[in-house]
Order: C-alpha cells, then sequence, then structure tokens
C-alpha cells in the first residue's frame, strides 16, 4: 500500500477553519461523562499513556467485557495531557476523542473524560455490488469510522449486479460477474441485465483484488475497526449462475433455468463452491464472523427445479422454503468447522436457525427482537431508521433515493433496546446503518448519504441513552460538519434542512410502493413513491396539491403572494381538502385513489 495514500488527519488541521478552542462538550459521540476544568492547554502537548494501571482497572472493574476492551480516560491540563486505559483499543479511542477536540482549534479545553461504548457493534455497511467505488474510497471512510469511535465495516462484496472479489477457484465471478452493461443499476436493469467482460465496449464494474482486501483488512485493524464480509447466498444471485451456468437451477430436460435469481441448493457442485469461496474469504478477512446474507430468496425456480426436488425428496421436505434453511445450516456448519460463526439478514429466522447463528434484523426491529427472544444474538440494522438510503429531507429537494423521509433527527431517534426485557439484552450487540447503492451512482453521492446520519449511528451505538439529546445533539453536529469536510468529506447540508425534517421525526407505511410522513400528533403530511412522485394532497403549508388542474403538482402555497394574502389563499384551497382528510382511513384512501395527485414536476420545485 502506498505510505501516502491518505493524508493523516492530524497532518491535516493547519488547513482547516479554527475556533478558539476544543473541548468535550462538542464531541461525537457524546461521552459518558465529563468534568471541565479551568483554563485551558495547547493541542500540541505530549501525550503520556498509561495502560492497565490499577486505578483505572478499579474504575471499569463494574463494566462488561466489550467495554472495558474500549474504555478510557483522557485528562487535559495545562501541565500536559494523559490516557489511562485497559487495552491499545482504549488508547486508541481516546486519541480519536483528542483528535476530534484538536480539530476544532490550537487549545484543548481543561478536562477529564470517562468514556466507554454502550454497545460492542458499532457498524456501517458499504453495497458495493451495485456501484463499484473502490480502495481509496473505503479507506477514506475507515479513516471516517475511526474518528467517530464505529468499529465495524460490512462489505457487501456480491449481489446480482456485480460480484467484487477475486476468487481463485471461481474465476469466472469476476472475469464476467464482476462487468455489466449499464453504469447505474436502473441502467442495467433496464437493458436487461446484460453481463459483460472489462473489455467490452461500455463495460461498468470493477473487483478487488486479494492485495486490495488485505490492505483494507489491514487499514482497518490498525484504526481498531473490524471488516465483516458478506457472501450473499441463496438469493441474489444472478451473476453467480451467470458466470456458472451449469450451477444454475435446471428445468425438467436438465436446460439451466435462464433468469435463475437463486443459488441451487440442490446440487453438491454448488456447496463445494460456496465452501471453496469461503475458504478463500476466510484466508484474507480474520473477522470473528462472516455474512452470509440470507435475505429476499425468490425461491420460484426451486418447485421447477429436478436437483432442488430430488434434494427435497431425499430429506423429506414439504416447503420450497425448507431448502433455503438447509443451505444455512450447511454453510454453518463449514463455517464453524472453520473457527467462525454465521450473520445473516433476519429472513433466516424463517428457514430453520442454527443454534449459535447471529441475526441481522433488517425489516423493522421485530425480526431481531424474536431472535433475541429465542436466545440468538442480533445486531439492530432497521430500515425503519438506519437505511441510509433513503431520503433524508424532503423528496423536491433531494436527489433520488429509495423509502420514505429519514432525516437525521428521526435516525437519532431510534433506541435500539426499546422492546427488549433486561434479562436478554445482553443478545443485542448493536446497531449498524445500511448504505445500499441502487441509487447511488458515485462516491461523492455516498459521502452524501452517509454523513452526518452516520454520525448518529456512532452516538446511538456508542452514548449511554439516558445521555443523548437531539437538539444537543444537532448544534454539536452543526459544529462538526465545517470541520469534517475541511477533512474533504461530502456531506448533507444540514444549516440548509427543510424545517419539516427539522422539526418531525417520519414514520413508514405499508401502502404497496408508496409511503408517507407523520407529524408527530400523527396527522399525514406527504406521501411519494421514488418512481411516480407524490400522492396525496395535505392540509398544511409544507405539502403539494394541483392547483393548475393540469395534473402538474405545484407548490401547495403560492410564494410569489405576499405573506397575509398567501395565508388567506391557502385556507380557500385547503377547506375542500379537510373532510377527505380527517375520514376514513388514509391508506385505505391510497389504495382507493380517492386522495391521488400524480406528481410528474419534482425537478421543477
Amino acid at each position: 500500500m502506498r505510505k501516502l495514500l491518505f493524508t493523516s488527519l492530524f497532518v491535516l488541521l493547519a488547513g482547516l477553519p479554527m475556533q478558539a478552542q476544543g473541548g468535550p462538550e462538542a464531541l461525537i459521540p457524546r461521552p459518558v461523562s465529563y468534568m471541565v476544568g479551568k483554563g485551558a492547554a495547547t493541542s500540541a502537548k505530549d501525550t503520556e499513556v498509561r495502560l492497565g494501571s490499577r486505578r483505572f482497572r478499579k474504575k471499569a472493574a463494574t463494566l462488561p467485557d466489550f467495554a472495558k476492551e474500549e474504555a478510557y480516560e483522557l485528562s487535559v491540563g495545562p501541565e500536559g495531557i494523559r490516557i489511562e486505559a485497559l487495552t491499545e483499543t482504549g488508547v486508541f479511542r481516546a486519541r480519536k476523542t483528542l483528535e476530534q477536540m484538536r480539530l476544532a482549534g490550537p487549545e484543548l479545553t481543561c478536562c477529564t473524560i470517562f468514556d466507554y461504548p454502550r454497545f460492542r457493534h458499532r457498524g456501517l455497511m458499504i453495497d458495493e455490488s451495485r456501484s463499484f467505488k473502490g480502495k481509496d474510497f473505503l479507506l477514506r471512510q475507515i479513516d471516517a469510522m475511526a474518528l467517530l469511535k464505529l468499529n465495524v465495516l460490512h462489505l457487501h462484496l456480491d449481489d446480482s449486479a456485480g460480484w467484487r472479489m477475486e476468487i481463485d477457484s471461481y474465476p469466472n465471478l469476476t472475469r464476467t460477474g464482476a462487468w455489466r452493461i449499464g453504469d447505474g443499476y436502473f441502467d442495467w436493469e433496464g437493458g436487461g441485465y446484460r453481463f459483460a467482460s472489462a473489455d467490452t465496449p461500455g463495460a461498468y464494474g470493477g473487483f478487488y483484488t486479494k492485495q486490495d482486501l488485505r490492505e483494507i483488512v489491514a487499514y482497518a485493524a490498525a484504526r481498531h475497526i473490524t471488516v465483516i464480509p458478506e457472501v450473499e447466498m441463496p438469493g441474489h444471485s444472478l451473476e453467480v449462475n451467470r458466470s456458472y451456468p451449469e450451477l444454475a437451477c435446471r428445468n425438467a430436460d436438465g436446460t439451466p433455468r435462464d433468469w435463475s435469481w437463486d443459488l441451487c441448493p440442490g446440487k453438491e457442485d454448488t456447496f463445494r463452491m460456496l465452501e471453496a469461496i469461503l475458504d478463500e474469504v476466510m484466508d484474507i478477512f480474520p473477522s470473528p464472523y462472516i455474512h452470509i446474507g440470507g435475505d429476499e430468496a425468490v425461491m420460484k425456480d426451486w418447485p421447477l427445479c429436478i436437483d432442488c426436488q430430488r434434494r427435497m425428496q431425499e430429506e423429506g421436505m414439504t416447503e420450497v422454503h425448507e431448502l433455503q434453511g438447509y443451505l444455512v445450516r450447511r454453510i454453518d456448519a463449514f463455517v464453524r468447522s472453520r473457527g467462525r460463526r454465521i450473520i445473516g439478514w433476519d429472513e433466516i429466522v424463517e428457514t430453520g436457525l442454527p443454534a449459535d447463528a447471529t441475526v441481522q434484523s433488517w425489516r423493522g426491529s421485530a425480526g431481531g427482537r424474536a431472535a433475541i427472544a429465542q436466545g440468538h444474538d442480533v445486531v439492530m440494522s432497521p430500515n425503519t431508521h438506519l437505511y441510509l438510503d433513503y431520503y433524508q429531507d424532503l423528496i423536491r429537494k433531494e436527489p433520488r433515493a429509495f423509502g420514505h423521509l429519514q432525516s437525521l433527527r428521526h435516525v437519532y431517534s431510534y433506541d435500539p433496546e426499546a422492546g427488549i426485557p433486561d434479562e436478554v439484552r445482553h443478545h443485542l450487540l448493536g446497531v449498524q446503518g445500511n448504505l445500499w447503492c441502487e441509487c447511488i451512482p458515485t462516491r461523492e453521492h455516498a459521502e452524501y448519504m452517509l454523513y452526518p446520519r452516520a454520525f448518529a449511528i456512532a452516538e446511538i451505538g456508542w452514548s449511554p441513552q439516558e445521555r443523548r439529546s437531539y437538539d444537543d445533539f444537532r448544534e454539536r453536529t452543526l459544529g462538526f460538519l465545517p470541520l469534517f469536510q475541511g477533512l474533504g468529506y461530502h456531506t448533507f447540508d444540514l444549516a440548509g434542512e427543510s424545517e419539516r425534517a427539522q422539526s418531525f421525526c417520519f414514520e413508514r407505511s405499508s401502502g404497496q410502493g408508496y409511503n408517507y410522513v407523520l407529524q408527530d400528533d400523527g396527522g399525514p403530511v406527504l406521501s411519494y413513491g421514488w418512481d411516480s412522485g407524490v400522492r396525496i394532497i395535505v392540509a398544511d403549508c409544507h405539502g403539494f396539491r394541483d392547483m393548475n388542474g393540469n395534473g402538474l403538482l405545484d407548490p401547495f402555497e403560492d410564494w410569489r403572494l405576499e405573506p397575509a394574502v398567501r395565508a388567506a389563499d391557502l385556507r380557500s384551497r385547503t377547506e375542500s381538502l379537510f373532510e377527505i382528510l380527517s375520514n376514513g382511513d388514509l391508506e385505505a384512501m391510497f389504495r382507493s385513489g380517492a386522495a391521488e395527485n400524480p406528481y410528474h414536476a419534482v425537478n421543477d420545485l
């Protein structure tokens, strides 16, 4: 790896806008406790490290083992700076606290900070399949994660849109499965899911060599971050079946099924391939966990596949979904034989879960709570709060995204322990934000979606629930963002966030393909689908309606009018809507079309 690939954050300090003084009250995530003393110290003071002192061992004695691993005490005084910790990880966390304080200016507030994490798993997932961003991008995000005390990078290395890891035993996975026609995911989808090779004109793609991945793992380890690889199975595997069609499900006449999105659990060759791949993966990634995916298997080919039907008969299965449970259990046994454990998305709970498997809950938090009740360890990454490919402000002002409005406030409002009894909370490993990249084609766009919402995830995972306050967090974030941008990161403009995103948390509907947001008092605000826009007219000044009767949606309030006239105009145009909006079930109105208003002018507003 080039030694100068990334400039140290410390070296960059001289080029950043300076404030007078850095103190503990501005840190993200917020420390467990701190005391502010009198005076200030220069940030250039030498730092003394005391590792494993008797005094600090006593102070940290009651903490859980994972918290002891990262606990530290940082003391800043006129005479110097001192760090106390039990491990090098704790020392590193303290140094990152100090680095954040130094970003604010040449002087440090005299203080003492005692700090440790709330959860052991505080992660981000980056989807490299849908858009390949490369090693330099990942190393930049690892630097940012270290600054925020995040400690798990989950790499989604393969999906139907591209295989992104060099595999010696199955070279076609990158020879053809890593390249496609269509830079953007939806271009590829609209073009008929065409794969290619690197030298095909117009080919888009790429993959990590084993050396790339070893460098990424080592870079992360030096910053006390674990990299968890994901090898998706059995679903999301069109690229595997196209690279090795002989492994795809077969018709009754023995011919491969052309559009098989799932792996074939009926063939022994499928398991030989997966085991060979996993051996190569585990040779590179020392993570105790190997992510096996397990989500959204289509299963439409399995009832028609002669190999799958034979497997079902041999194993006494009566339902095709049992094939996924069979695959998961076999892969779990293999991974355990190599001294590792599997983690999978919450669908694996539904098809027979091995006793020591860990669950990642993405379809809300209910699946995670159910897995915890069954005695399984769980990482919470619910799409209701922690999906970072969802809109972070009003649809009319944001680049195309998925999902409902998931503002910074809404992300921050998530409490992963809610609804989990005290006696089983030890099974809750922590939280993770997921950045899926169907709508995110560039590195700059990815950072825009990550930050500052990753700041909120860092604080949920580190700071005690009772110490968290959104108003305080937002003020700290507004102060830290210019410094973070000075390090070269592209971020969402929090200062320009809409009033509605600032003022309300947003929730999700179960409407087919549509979402709506709710005011805190439960009143409807706005409904939209990313593919067809706004569907519901609302009764307040932040909404939209078809004022001109031409199928185009204009701002609900006519901003060209003087304020007093505008308010009267707004009242006159909303009176006819009150009866519709106050009667009946909102979701039923969506389905019936009683409150429909197609939106064709996103870019005009």
